[in-house]
C-alpha cells in the first residue's frame, strides 16, 4: 500500500491523544497503587520445575519482544502516514511475494525456536525411568492417599483446617482464619530431598488432579487409570498445592502439602510412620481426615461410650461437611441423620451405605476407612441428637460385611 501526502492543518498527534491519556490514567491510578508484584509463577523447587520456570520465562520474553516490535511499527505508521499530516491511501495495491514469504517464514522460524525447548520440557516431564523412589497416590472424595510400596506403609492426607474456620452454611465462623488457611493438612506427603521421586497418580471415585506448582507436578488421577510423573526436590521445605480438577462439592477442600526432608530426618520419620502406618499392622492407628485415633485390639469388645467419643471426632473430619454439625443436614442433596429411618434402623443396612456409596446420590462410598473408624462413627450417629438407640457397632461387625 503507498501513501503520498497532501496540504493541510497540522495537529499534532499527542496533542489529540492527551486528554484521552490523562483520562485513563486517571481511572487506573488507584489500581496501580493497588496493585501486587508477585504476579509470576512460583519460584521452583525441583528440577523439573526449574525447566517449567525457565521455558515460561523464554516464552515470556519473546512474546513481549514480539509484542514490543509489531506494535512499534503499527504507531510508528500510524504516526508517520497519518491524516493530519497529509498522507492519503493509494487506491492501488501491489502483490509482493518476498513480503509473503518473509512474513511466514519469520512466526514460523519463531514457533521453532519456542517448540525445541518446549518438547525437552515436555518429554523430560515424562520420563519416569529410574526412580529412587515410588509413591502411590490415590484421590478420594475428598482427600488423598499415599502408600509406600516399598516401606510397607500408607495413609490417609486430609484437611486440617478446623471447621470453626470455615463456617457452615448460612453460619458465620467462629474462629480467624489461619495462616494456611484450606492448605493445612493432617498427615502432609513427605520425601526425601535430592531423590528421584516417581508418583503413581490414581483416583477412587472421580477425576481428581494431584497439584505441587513449586515441584512442577499437575496430573490427572482418573478411576481405573494410573497415570505417573516424577520430581525431585532440590531443597528441603514444605510446598503446598491443591486438587487442580473440579470433583464434586469440597473440591476446594482436597489440599496437598509436601514436606521435603533431609535424608537422615527423612529416615527418622521412616521409622516413626511404620508404627504408625505399617499396612501390615492391623493395630496401627487410623488416620482420619482431621485427627489420628487409636485402632484398638483385635478383636475387643469396645463400650458404647469408647465408641462415641471415637465416632464423634471421625464424623467431624469425615461427615460434618454435607450432615452438619447438629445432624440436621442440607435436604434434599444432604438428607438428616438426626431421626434417619436409616441410621435408626438395621445396622447391616447403614454399612452397606457406608461401605458402597449411594448410587445417583452425592454420598460416596467410605470403604477407606477402617472398620474400627465406621464403627465408631455409626455408634455416634445412632447415639447423638435426638438419635438413641442405645447400641454400640463393633469393629468385628464391619469386618463381617465387608466379607459378605
Amino acid at each position: 500500500m503507498k501513501f503520498r501526502k497532501e496540504n493541510g492543518p497540522k495537529r499534532g498527534l499527542m496533542s489529540r491523544l492527551q486528554p484521552a491519556l490523562l483520562g485513563a490514567g486517571t481511572l487506573l491510578s488507584p489500581v496501580l497503587a493497588r496493585a501486587a508484584y508477585d504476579v509470576n509463577i512460583a519460584q521452583p523447587a525441583s528440577s523439573i520445575s526449574s525447566q517449567i520456570y525457565d521455558l515460561h520465562m523464554y516464552i515470556l520474553y519473546v512474546c513481549a519482544a514480539i509484542f514490543v516490535i509489531v506494535f512499534a511499527l503499527m504507531f510508528y505508521s500510524i504516526f508517520k502516514f497519518r491524516r493530519s499530516n497529509g498522507a492519503k491511501p493509494d487506491v492501488n495495491f501491489h502483490e509482493s511475494t518476498l513480503i509473503e514469504v518473509i512474513w511466514t517464514v519469520i512466526p514460523f522460524v519463531i514457533l521453532l525456536f519456542m517448540a525445541i525447548p518446549a518438547t525437552k520440557t515436555v518429554l523430560d516431564m515424562k520420563d519416569t525411568s529410574n526412580p529412587d523412589l515410588t509413591i502411590k497416590v490415590t484421590g478420594y472424595q475428598w482427600g488423598w492417599r499415599y502408600d509406600y510400596a516399598s516401606e510397607d506403609m500408607g495413609f490417609y492426607s486430609n484437611l486440617s483446617t478446623p471447621w470453626a474456620q470455615i463456617g457452615q452454611p448460612g453460619e458465620k465462623a467462629t474462629e480467624e482464619k489461619g495462616k494456611d488457611y484450606l492448605l493445612e493438612v493432617d498427615n502432609p506427603l513427605v520425601v526425601p530431598v535430592g531423590k528421584r521421586v516417581r508418583l503413581l497418580i490414581t483416583s477412587n471415585d472421580v477425576i481428581h488432579g494431584w497439584y505441587v506448582p513449586q515441584l512442577g507436578v499437575n496430573q490427572y488421577g482418573i478411576p481405573g487409570f494410573i497415570k505417573d510423573v516424577w520430581f525431585k526436590a532440590d531443597r528441603v521445605g514444605t510446598f503446598k498445592g491443591q486438587c487442580s480438577q473440579i470433583c464434586g462439592k469440597l473440591h476446594g477442600y482436597m489440599p496437598i502439602t509436601v514436606v521435603v526432608k533431609s535424608e537422615a530426618d527423612y529416615a527418622k520419620w521412616v521409622a516413626e510412620a511404620k508404627t504408625k502406618w505399617a499396612i501390615s499392622t492391623p493395630s496401627a492407628p487410623v488416620a482420619t481426615a482431621a485427627v489420628a485415633i487409636e485402632a484398638p485390639e483385635p478383636g475387643k469388645t469396645l463400650t458404647l461410650a469408647d465408641l462415641k467419643s471415637a465416632g464423634e471426632k471421625v464424623y467431624a473430619a469425615n461427615c460434618v461437611a454435607c450432615h452438619q454439625a447438629n445432624g440436621k443436614g442440607m435436604p434434599p442433596n444432604f438428607p438428616a441423620l438426626s431421626g434417619s429411618k436409616v441410621v435408626l434402623g438395621s445396622v447391616d443396612a447403614q454399612l452397606d451405605i457406608l461401605l458402597n456409596g449411594r448410587p445417583g446420590t452425592a454420598m460416596a462410598a467410605f470403604a477407606r476407612l477402617s472398620d474400627y473408624e465406621i464403627a465408631a462413627v455409626m455408634t455416634y450417629t445412632k447415639n447423638s441428637w435426638d438419635n438413641s438407640v442405645g447400641k454400640a457397632v463393633q469393629p468385628d461387625d464391619v469386618k463381617a460385611k465387608r466379607k459378605s
